[in-house]
């Protein structure tokens, strides 16, 4: 893997060189816009709203929106900003993991060390283990300032960095109407039953992609001259649930 970043991880009075890895890669299989008619690639020239001119990439600028008018920034502005040039990874304090709302969790990233900070980064990672904490961090990259948890993973107890968006980022729940209903005992009682029931131990490996799976099929059935029928959708019921008792009884019985 080739680091995106390079800074070090300020622990206290102690600082552990570490580089940052992309965790996570996509699976999804791309498509290219193509012309129906030929077959041939569909380009896109980024286009001037106002003049109608083809604009090259050095000719591109940020624009901001600033008391409605647009304010230009150009990457020399951008150059002056202190936090992008300072290559920390500052711990502000160590939490409990279940004190984060996952609703918050974003994207994960490796740290790997330094050449001559395996120690130091033996050190922060043990413990961390050890207390059952994670570690609140900041740092920029990319033209953002980050927050994010810093824990271990992996058999060889590897940093990663999961970054969180910003409480402000975060959409108020109570947008989303909930009536207060009632719900009876015996309801209650069933429902935990069949949670119990279909209760496991996570696994992830368990769990297919699907549609990724039939759509590698219809690809390959198509460069072989294939046009499969169309599928029919499935019948999903959106209306309330007249008799819980008799439903969760029935899904009970079906995993028994």
């Amino acid at each position: 893997m080739r680091s995106i970043w390079k800074g070090s991880v300020s622990f206290g009075l102690v600082n552990v060189p570490v580089k940052l890895y992309g965790a996570t890669e996509e699976h999804d299989l791309t498509a290219h816009m193509i012309h129906a008619g030929c077959g041939g690639r569909v380009r896109l020239p980024k286009t001037c709203g106002d003049c109608g001119a083809v604009v090259g990439a050095g000719e591109i600028a940020k624009g901001y929106e600033h008391n409605k008018e647009t304010v230009i920034i150009t990457e020399d502005d951008l150059r002056s900003l202190k936090a992008e040039t300072r290559h920390v990874i500052e711990v502000l304090e160590f939490v409990p993991a279940s004190d984060i709302d996952v609703m918050m969790f974003d994207k994960p990233y490796f740290l790997g060390p330094e050449a001559g900070a395996h120690k130091a980064y033996r050190l922060l990672t043990t413990t961390l283990a050890n207390t059952d904490q994670v570690a609140l961090v900041q740092f920029a990259m990319r033209g953002k300032t980050r927050l994010a948890a810093l824990r271990v993973t992996g058999k060889q107890n590897v940093l990663v960095a999961q970054t969180l968006r910003w409480p402000d980022e975060l959409r108020d729940p109570g947008l989303i109407e909930v009536d207060d209903v009632e719900v009876k005992e015996a309801e209650l009682e069933l429902a935990e039953t069949l949670v119990k029931a279909m209760a496991n131990e996570f696994n992830p490996d368990r769990y297919r992609d699907t549609y990724q799976e039939e759509l590698r099929e219809l690809i390959e059935a198509v460069a072989n001259g294939e046009r499969p029928a169309k599928a029919e959708a499935e019948d999903v019921s959106t209306e309330e649930v007249d008799d819980l008792l008799a439903k969760l009884q029935a899904s009970i019985g079906g995993k028994k």
